[in-house]
């Protein structure tokens, strides 16, 4: 397989940091910008229009 042939070119540490990021990238991802980041949206909108000395 030409994957094992780059790993053994490779040092330990390139070998074991490669390992490790395919495991990372095996695991499932939440999912991105769903309901719940539209909701914090909104609720920082909200709140901010009865603080206006907040606003930069």
């Amino acid at each position: 397989m030409p994957d094992d042939d780059a790993l053994s070119t490779q040092s330990a540490m390139a070998k074991a940091l490669a390992l490790k990021q395919a495991k990372i990238d095996a695991q499932p991802k939440p999912p991105r910008g769903g309901r719940f980041q539209r909701e914090r949206a909104a609720a920082a909108l909200s709140s901010s229009k009865s603080k206006p000395w907040m606003k930069a």
